[in-house]
């Protein structure tokens, strides 16, 4: 076993409250009592078969219902919103047009999110039967929002193959206690550790929920956070060496793959062209007005929905000596959204569904969730968790920051709890 997290999770498997009213998962894999997990094909076996069904007209609809939204969003933007920077920049005028592009730029970016999931399906296989007419749509959704899609394709499916896999997972894979800057007795030395006492836990929480949620994906993509320790050949990556979504020769990706992920990259590079050329043509504030700002909100949603659906403290994280499929995929979380499930397709309320069958239509997930809730929930397998998505983000952020070791049952641990080295310093919260 590793070293981390015994004392922290709960010895009860079917416990799903902590003392200070907090949830935690219902399943402690260091239980001497924990239930043994079914296969795959049990899970399977409970779901009506008219969920693995995929619809063209179905997949299709919701991308013009998508689409419309945005255009009518667009709309009321044009019709009550001017790009020109009020005169006086005190005035309430300024005050209206700076309230009125940010409310535009959230909800366009919250409905532009919806295409983003409904691409994310079809690089699944689960937007039709045909997996060319995934790619072509998915293609487009994606490219549109500078997402390379045949490179994120892949990587989100390893995703999916390794979740919750500490050395070989990707996306939101946790940093270890080394590399978070902490010696072997606690000591802080370097990097975020040294961070968290310069600034203290309130501070610190925010700057995690910047670093995600504002410049995470970008940093993600281009290899600088976030992703795996190994690369396609399944061999550990050396110091220095970066796994980028970009470079067809990257070693995130194998050698088959390579006319696919240059494809992406041009699509980027095409779509970023056009943006400069509009700039050029326009301006840049229009342009950064219409366009960039939503695009940023979108880039928020996804990074929030892979970093909450998966990380909790009382969720396992696993090295290769522990990690199996189905412990994986049950490390997944369901999380409530609201309004947003509406607009995002209940991405984040039926991911565990989502993780164990991603080749299921997202419009059939409820369906799905509901039985491998009943399935699951009575063995203490199934992880919901009812906090809001936003206390839940601050959670996280404050309380998930590394892990001990790259082996064995691994659980989150903060900052937060690590003594300070500075003689006599107080925290800031």
């Amino acid at each position: 076993m590793g070293k981390g997290g015994e004392s922290t999770v709960p010895t009860h498997t079917l416990q799903t409250t902590a003392k200070d009213g907090e949830w935690v998962s219902p399943y402690n894999p260091l239980d001497p009592k924990a239930p043994q997990l079914p296969t795959k094909g049990e899970i399977k076996a409970v779901i009506p078969k008219e969920c693995f069904e995929r619809s063209y007209i179905h997949s299709m609809y919701f991308v013009a219902r998508d689409t419309a939204l945005a255009a009518a969003c667009a709309y009321a933007a044009y019709q009550t919103l001017s790009t020109d920077i009020p005169t006086d920049v005190l005035s309430l005028d300024a005050l209206t047009w700076f309230v009125g592009w940010n409310t535009y730029a959230f909800w366009m970016g919250c409905i532009l999110t919806g295409h983003w999931v409904l691409a994310h399906e079809c690089g699944h296989g689960a937007f039709s039967p045909s997996q060319t007419f995934n790619d072509i749509w998915g293609f487009v959704m994606h490219q549109a929002l500078m997402v390379p899609y045949f490179a994120w394709q892949y990587s989100h499916a390893k995703h999916h193959r390794r979740t919750n896999n500490i050395m070989d997972g990707e996306s939101h894979v946790p940093n270890n206690r080394e590399e978070m800057g902490l010696g072997t007795k606690g000591e802080r030395h370097s990097g975020y550790a040294v961070i968290h006492e310069a600034i203290g836990d309130g501070p610190f929480g925010m700057l995690q929920i910047f670093a995600h949620l504002v410049i995470g994906w970008p940093l993600y993509l281009m290899g600088l956070a976030s992703t795996g320790r190994l690369g396609s050949d399944g061999k550990v990556l050396q110091a220095g060496e970066i796994i980028d979504h970009y470079r067809p020769w990257s070693k995130m990706f194998p050698s088959k793959l390579k006319a696919k992920i240059a494809m992406s990259t041009l699509g980027v590079i095409g779509a970023w062209v056009g943006v400069f050329m509009a700039m050029k043509e326009y301006g840049v504030l229009p342009v950064t007005l219409w366009y960039i700002g939503p695009l940023m909100w979108n880039q928020a949603w996804l990074v929030l929905y892979t970093w909450l659906q998966h990380n909790d403290p009382s969720v396992p994280q696993y090295g290769s000596d522990e990690w199996t499929w189905v412990k994986g995929a049950l490390s997944t979380i369901d999380r409530p959204y609201g309004i947003f499930d509406f607009f995002h397709h209940k991405i984040g309320s039926t991911h565990v569904a989502h993780h164990l069958f991603h080749e299921m239509p997202f419009y059939k997930a409820d369906v799905a969730t509901e039985a491998i809730k009943a399935f699951l929930e009575p063995k203490g397998l199934y992880n919901y968790d009812p906090t809001p998505w936003y206390m839940a983000m601050w959670k996280i952020a404050k309380t998930c920051h590394y892990i001990e070791d790259l082996d064995g049952i691994q659980y989150y641990k903060s900052l937060e709890d690590v003594p300070l080295s500075k003689s006599g310093g107080k925290k800031v919260d």
